[in-house]
């Protein structure tokens, strides 16, 4: 057990550095203003139209960094921060959030993928573990039998949350391809405007590689804990 623990700390800690680097990033970037003046805003709304994306709506919503596109009403949501600045990193986020519109609009097979899995991991992931350690202890108190197929089902459900974490890669990485692609080829940013926005997203897509490293470092831990592996 302390090896899991020791294994948890070692990816909170890349966890935290990537997080915290990503908000350095982005506050570094935020004072590097456009010379087009385009918000946010208008810098998505130019990108959806460039595209022949016409049933897309883009809205602002609340809070910090929880910009995100939805398929299910198809309305790219720009954090506040997003929607009405002129920077670098306004215009990296609300562009890369439309490179989903953009994969919803042409079926992007990843994309898919992870829209499917949505509904599954939205029920499973927060009890995955507990599934697992309570198919542990009623084992452990009452030999294999129900606790070994409790625990071999909350393995199961782990396994579709590190499924996602990792669809969920290339369907960030070539979101942000796609919304640097479009910015380079529209001459939308200067040459330092457009480097600040190509390293902000470098950094955002870190955050999501991480996350996939430590669901896959959990996934393979309790496996060891339920089959029979070595036991700290």
């Amino acid at each position: 057990m302390i090896g899991y623990y020791i294994l948890l700390g070692a990816i909170a800690l890349l966890s935290w550095i990537a997080s915290s680097t990503l908000k350095k990033k982005f506050a570094k970037y935020s004072k590097i203003q456009l010379r087009n003046g385009m918000s946010g805003a208008e810098i998505a709304t130019k990108m959806l139209a460039d595209n022949g994306i016409t049933d897309v709506e883009v809205i602002s919503t609340p809070g910090q960094l929880t910009d995100h596109y939805n398929p299910t009403n198809k309305t790219v949501n720009l954090s506040e921060s997003v929607y009405n600045q002129r920077n670098a990193a306004a215009a990296a986020v609300a562009a890369h959030e439309c490179g989903h519109a953009v994969q919803h609009a042409q079926a992007y097979q990843w994309l898919g993928v992870r829209s499917k899995l949505v509904p599954v991991v939205s029920v499973t992931s927060n009890m995955s573990q507990w599934v697992v350690i309570g198919g542990l202890m009623l084992g452990a108190a009452a030999g294999l039998g129900l606790g070994y197929w409790i625990a071999v089902a909350g393995l199961v459900m782990m396994g579709f949350a590190t499924l996602f974490s990792f669809v969920t890669l290339p369907v960030e990485y070539d979101a942000s391809n796609r919304a640097l692609a479009w910015l380079k080829n529209k001459n939308m940013l200067s040459q330092e405007e457009y480097a600040g926005s190509e390293d902000a997203l470098k950094w955002a897509a870190r955050t999501y590689l991480v996350a996939a490293i430590g669901s896959l470092a959990s996934l393979v831990y309790w496996a060891f804990q339920v089959f029979g592996g070595s036991r700290d």
